[in-house]
């Protein structure tokens, strides 16, 4: 009975994987089968014990929940363009705002792309002295300002609320930053390539054991890095191509002080933007550029990311 059990045999010819126990074929079968239970009518419900019922373990460095990152971004995604799509396999079956609640896990992957367009695109226009938002002056300004003071007070506030600290709610912010900006990325490359036929899905399993020295860095709060990846070469080239643009444009203000006043008021909100970005990134740059233990950011990384970000900054000036 016990070696029938372990070898899976009894799901041949069955409908395990189909009709009962979790739906196979996705990276996210946990997603896919609550979708489907759901939708045969089955009703959730919020449990939160002071007895933890279920205790699990979760990576204890960047790049480890960076790659489980991008398989459950690749997962939800793969799941809105399935059969199984909350869009249409749930529609009146399940609530509009349960949908929508789907929607929000299963739109990760292509939310990457308006968030780094926003992000370079804001960095880039301030280094050239182009204004993307009205002057501080102005009373267009207003709509701009009261989302962005809005949308964060009402995040720490709920971050509080829920027995969080302002630093874990910072520490939060670079963690959205960064998964958008890599993890959601790549999940959306794979995704396409999967569907154009280009490539199949893998199913990375997220190592989630950490030598001695890594857990003591961990225990710190300190970031690990340690390994070559290709996630690593974007948020270091988006780190330095933010750290440039800052710095240039710090220089620009500098050496025209008359002037200074008005580019403050025309490109307010871009300073304020990516000193927020250069600040959330300050354990990048401790990494590639302060750090010599062997949870630094490696060598060929930090050199890539450097002279990416810095040829970018170069042609755009020149431009």
């Amino acid at each position: 009975m016990i070696k029938a059990l372990a070898s899976c045999t009894y799901e041949e010819n069955s409908q395990w994987g189909k009709e009962m126990g979790l739906k196979y074929g996705c990276p996210v079968e946990d997603v896919i089968t609550g979708l489907e239970i759901q939708c045969r009518g089955w009703k959730s419900a919020y449990l939160n014990p002071k007895n933890k019922a279920f205790v699990g373990v979760a990576p204890t460095n960047l790049h480890q929940m960076l790659v489980q990152q991008r398989r459950w971004s690749e997962g939800d995604f793969q799941v809105l363009l399935s059969e199984y799509s909350p869009v249409w396999y749930g529609r009146g079956k399940i609530s509009l705002g349960l949908i929508l609640g789907y929607c929000c896990y299963c739109l990760w992957a292509p939310s990457s792309v308006p968030v780094l367009l926003y992000f370079v695109l804001n960095s880039l226009c301030l280094l050239k002295g182009i204004p993307l938002f009205p002057k501080v002056s102005s009373w267009w300004f207003i709509p701009f300002g009261y989302v962005a003071i809005a949308a964060n007070a009402y995040s720490l506030a709920e971050f509080l609320w829920c027995g969080g600290t302002f630093h874990g709610w910072w520490n939060e912010q670079r963690m959205w930053l960064y998964r958008r900006t890599s993890s959601f990325l790549f999940g959306l490359i794979d995704t396409i390539q999967k569907k154009l036929g280009v490539s199949e899905s893998a199913f990375v399993i997220t190592t989630k054991v950490a030598e001695e020295e890594g857990a003591g860095r961990y225990e710190k709060e300190v970031m690990e890095f340690g390994v070559e990846s290709p996630m690593f070469l974007l948020l270091g080239t988006f780190g330095m191509l933010n750290f440039f643009c800052l710095t240039a444009s710090i220089m620009r203000l500098m050496m025209t002080s008359r002037e200074a006043g008005g580019d403050v008021k025309t490109m307010g909100m871009q300073f304020v933007i990516t000193v927020v970005l250069v600040v959330l990134n300050w354990p990048l740059y401790e990494g590639m550029l302060l750090r010599r233990d062997k949870g630094k950011m490696p060598m060929t990384v930090t050199v890539k990311s450097f002279v990416l970000a810095l040829s970018a900054c170069t042609c755009v000036a020149f431009l």
